[in-house]
Order: structure tokens, then C-alpha cells, then sequence
């Protein structure tokens, strides 16, 4: 089963691609540099189990007086996962995944290097505050890695060969695997702060992940069932200058039919065509539900989206 896919060489896709790959292996270095690494928060993954041991192995290895180096450690665990995941799972770990989290250790260490790691920016006072920009930035830096179809490599392979052998959805045992760091953390530090940070980390970055894939977007759908339906089709199609569709139904209680029309617009328009819908038929019902991503006419095509990915 191939799962790698590859740009032209040198072509304008082949460019953005490995500058998205860059740029967000930067971004996530930065964000565990300045404000997790610091302040040992363990969000997870082998980025978490290498700032535990380099914890751990301060003042045991006289040329890393500080510990192992997160970057360096995290490298060292990321080559064999990937190529046992390789030898497991098949081609799904290709060129851009390993770039990707050579890139990530080599930033992290380099930043380290010229900025310290005992507390660059003055905020150990206010771990809520690193957690909250560390999150955002790892979340950005690991959603721009993701659109380039590349993987954060770690703790995602550990989970993808579990599945293979236990049928678990992936999305459910990485929870359980990341947990697992975070408690280690726990055990480690004998903090109870360290793992509810980490949770909250783990949270938001996941967040931040979604909104940098699909978009940061402000549509509703609706459905709306009304005998007035004509003159709501009017004010959506005229005043509004957006389009719909008609869906045939039958009333539960006394099997009427109904018309029932789906459309989608923006919160401004939304709040338009309530007031409209109230004003004409107050007994109208409306199902109003957050659109995560709208492609084709009047909004993103699917080509643009095609050629994004």
C-alpha cells in the first residue's frame, strides 16, 4: 500500500512544500525552546520523554553538564521508530517526515545553544502564559508540517503499530500513549502541577493543529423548516446572494410534507436571515451548526484546496 506521494523536483508546489516543512519545524522548535523546555513541561511525545531525560542526566556526562540535549535525544529515538514503523506499517514515513524531525532536534539545540534554557524569557513566574504561547506555537508549527503531508514522527508511530495489533482507532491509543509521558513527568518530577500543564499544552496544541489544517472559518450551515419557505428562499438567494437547497420531508406528528431548506453563510448573514425568518414566521425551526470547511461555489473551490494539500 503506497502512502508516499511526491512533488515535481524544483517545481512551485515541491517549493512551498519544503518551505512549509522549514518554516514549521522552526516554529515548533521555538515554541518548545522559549516556553516548554524551560519550565519541564512534558506535552507528550518523544519531545516529552527527551526533556525528562534531560532532566535526568544533568551532571552525570561532564560535556552536557545540563543533560542530554532534547533536540540530540529526540533525534535518537525518532530514527528507530521511524524505521521500525517503516518495517511494520509500509511507505508511510517518507523523505518529508524524517527532514521534518531532523530539522525540529537541529533547531531546538542550535536555539538552545544561543539562548540558554533557563528561562529565556522571564516568565517562570507564569507558567500558564508559556503554556498557552508554547501550545500555539508547537500547534502552528506541527499543522504547517502536517498540510506538507509529512508526520511529527514519535509517538504517532508507537501508536500506529499498536493499532495494527489491537484494531484501536490511532487517535485513541495516541491519547494514551501521550498520557503515559505526561505521568512519567509525574513520577519523574513529583509535581502534580507538570502534568496538568502538560494536559492543558496537549490540549491547545491540538487545537491549534485543526485551525492551522482546515482553516480558521466563521460559516453556519442551516436548516430551516418553515411554511414560509418561498419567502425565505427569496431573501437568501436576492438579499443575500447565496444559495440553498431544498430537502423534501414529512412531519413526524402528522406525516405533512415539508420543505426544508439547507444553506450556508457567514455569522453576518446568519444573523440577517434570523431576523428576517422571525419577523415572517416565528414558529419556523432553525438547526444552526458550525461548518468546519465549505468547497465550491461562492467559497473555496476544490481545486484551491486540492492544490493546498
Amino acid at each position: 500500500m503506497a502512502y508516499l506521494q511526491h512533488e515535481k523536483p524544483f517545481s512551485r508546489k515541491w517549493f512551498f512544500t519544503w518551505s512549509m516543512i522549514t518554516l514549521g519545524a522552526f516554529i515548533l522548535a521555538a515554541g518548545f525552546v522559549f516556553f516548554i523546555n524551560p519550565y519541564n513541561i512534558v506535552p507528550g511525545g518523544v519531545y516529552g520523554i527527551s526533556i525528562v531525560v534531560h532532566y535526568l542526566t544533568k551532571n552525570m556526562i561532564s560535556f552536557w553538564p545540563e543533560g542530554i540535549p532534547i533536540g540530540l535525544f529526540s533525534l535518537m529515538l525518532n530514527i528507530p521508530l521511524t524505521i521500525l514503523g517503516i518495517k511494520i506499517l509500509g511507505p508511510r514515513f517518507g523523505v518529508k517526515t524524517i527532514i521534518g524531525f531532523v530539522l525540529t532536534s537541529v533547531f531546538m539545540d542550535v536555539l538552545t545553544h544561543f539562548i540558554g534554557e533557563n528561562d529565556p524569557l522571564g516568565v517562570k513566574d507564569d507558567l500558564l502564559l508559556s503554556c498557552i504561547f508554547g501550545s500555539v506555537l508547537i500547534g502552528i508549527g506541527l499543522g504547517l508540517i502536517f498540510r506538507s503531508r509529512a508526520t511529527s514522527g514519535g509517538s504517532d508511530i508507537i501508536a500506529m503499530i499498536i493499532a495494527k495489533y489491537t484494531k484501536l482507532p490511532v487517535g485513541q491509543l495516541l491519547i494514551y500513549v501521550d498520557s503515559t509521558i505526561v505521568l512519567l513527568a509525574l513520577v519523574v518530577f513529583k509535581d502534580w502541577k507538570i502534568p496538568l500543564y502538560s494536559w492543558l499544552v496537549i490540549y491547545i496544541t491540538g487545537k491549534v493543529i485543526d485551525m492551522v489544517i482546515e482553516g480558521v472559518n466563521y460559516h453556519k450551515m442551516l436548516f430551516i423548516v418553515s411554511d414560509k419557505h418561498e419567502e425565505i428562499r427569496d431573501k437568501i438567494i436576492h438579499d443575500l446572494e447565496r444559495g440553498g437547497t431544498y430537502i423534501n420531508s414529512e412531519g413526524m406528528f402528522n406525516n405533512e410534507p415539508k420543505k426544508m431548506i439547507y444553506t450556508v453563510v457567514n455569522r453576518r448573514e446568519m444573523a440577517i436571515l434570523m431576523d428576517f425568518i422571525h419577523k415572517i414566521d416565528p414558529k419556523a425551526f432553525l438547526t444552526v451548526v458550525d461548518a468546519k470547511e465549505i468547497l465550491g461555489e461562492g467559497f473555496k473551490s476544490l481545486g484551491e484546496k486540492v492544490e493546498q494539500l
